[in-house]
């Protein structure tokens, strides 16, 4: 007569799971180790979670710094030896040139600039700063400069006088309204050499553009002010160009160089930051493999507790097999006894993560308050705050590991209970 066998996983087994888990002390402290395992899964899903989360920001935000406040390409002029035996690289057609640029299809703007160091001074205070010479116009579509949250003054007003970042404002004590001193070691040529130029200009805006290195060395000038400033007039030290998709900017490499001319070199923002962001790719997957190998430490918690489970259980399961109990339900009672606590720890894990991901601000917060304001050094890390960015990848990603491995590591002590013999395990009862 055949044997009547029940679907898997059914109410039964579930039940003598679930009064497994619930094992009290005297019955050899299964529960202990139950709950060991689920806060180390727990804490292993968490880690991992605000790990990527905090990860995805910060790439986010530094690509974000770099694209909202600098070109996404740069055009230079192939350089040639002037009389003065110097590299010239400048730009005379800059006119023609930046039209031309902009008809390739993908570019959203062509501005020519012109680009020097000089010194700022106010008073006492003095400031190493890099100034662009830049339309108006073009300016105002500069998204981290034209439209910084922080931001004080007109830019409307920026024909009157000098843009400057927050970190040359702070460092020179200056506000809008006050003027500052440009000095030029490259100024005015005289019988006796060149003598240095200093002009003064009227602060009428100050953006914070979000990098650190930004607002703590640059400064904005008119174009037409910044050539006669520098004894460039009718003169452009590059063209800055912004594309409509920047993620996808080496495709236009070849028309930007056929639109430039045969003495154009380009240089994208990859060509730029390119090595840094290779370096937080490769951090990435680092990390990734170490938080990993922590979710499988967390895992193998729940293998101690299932085989003490095991050997505690093992008058049980010799009655349950003499009963009736096939090899697969014995398996599949210890299996759920592993999987749910699996998947109680990833669920609290996955919530967890999700706030810290949420309220990374808050929480940052009172960390630096803690601290007494030394837990972020704006200098080192370049950007203000610790960013974080939740993805659906990264918690699938999280949920994904954590489950799988808690199902494997399980099925090997569920093995073992399901194969032991019941006269063995009935023998000396």
């Amino acid at each position: 007569m055949a044997q009547n066998r029940t679907a898997p996983f059914a109410p039964f087994e579930w039940m003598i799971a679930w009064r497994y888990l619930r094992a009290r002390r005297a019955e050899g402290g299964v529960s202990v180790m139950t709950w060991i395992s689920l806060i180390g899964i727990t804490l292993a899903v968490f880690a991992l979670i605000a790990t990527l989360s905090v990860r995805s920001g910060f790439r986010a935000e530094f690509v974000d710094t770099i694209l909202g406040a600098n070109a996404h390409v740069t055009i230079y002029q192939l350089g040639e030896v002037a009389e003065n035996g110097q590299i010239d690289r400048s730009i005379s057609d800059y006119t023609e040139m930046a039209a031309a640029v902009a008809q390739v299809p993908g570019v959203t703007r062509a501005a020519p600039l012109v680009r020097q160091q000089v010194m700022a001074n106010k008073g006492q205070s003095n400031a190493g700063v890099e100034v662009f010479g830049i339309a108006a116009e073009d300016l105002r579509t500069i998204p981290r400069i034209a439209h910084s949250e922080n931001a004080t003054g007109d830019i409307n007003r920026f024909d009157e006088g000098i843009a400057i970042g927050v970190g040359v404002a702070r460092t020179l004590g200056v506000n809008v309204g006050d003027r500052i001193k440009l000095i030029s070691p490259n100024g005015v040529k005289t019988a006796f050499g060149t003598s240095p130029r200093v002009n003064a200009y009227e602060v009428v805006y100050i953006f914070e553009a979000g990098r650190y290195d930004i607002d703590r060395t640059r400064a904005y000038l008119p174009l037409a002010e910044a050539q006669s400033f520098f004894n460039r007039e009718g003169l452009a030290d590059e063209l800055e160009v912004m594309v409509e998709e920047p993620e996808d900017v080496d495709r236009l490499t070849i028309p930007l160089l056929q639109a430039a001319g045969d003495r154009a070199q380009v240089w994208t923002w990859r060509d730029a930051s390119g090595s840094f962001l290779n370096a937080l790719d490769i951090e990435d997957r680092v990390m990734f493999v170490i938080l990993s190998v922590l979710v499988l430490i967390a895992a193998m918690n729940i293998v101690s507790g299932l085989i003490m489970l095991v050997k505690n259980k093992g008058r049980d399961i010799g009655i349950l097999r003499t009963m009736g109990l096939t090899e697969g339900s014995v398996l599949r009672v210890f299996f759920i006894c592993g999987a749910f606590t699996g998947i109680i720890g990833t669920v609290m894990g996955v919530i967890l993560g999700c706030l810290f991901a949420l309220y990374v601000d808050q929480i940052f917060a009172v960390v630096n308050y803690l601290s007494g304001g030394t837990a972020w050094d704006a200098s080192i890390r370049g950007i203000y705050f610790l960013p974080a960015k939740l993805q659906m990848g990264d918690v699938l990603s999280a949920v994904g590991l954590s489950l799988g491995l808690s199902f494997v590591v399980t099925i090997f002590p569920a093995r073992r209970a399901a194969r032991m013999n019941p006269v063995e395990a009935l023998r000396y009862e």
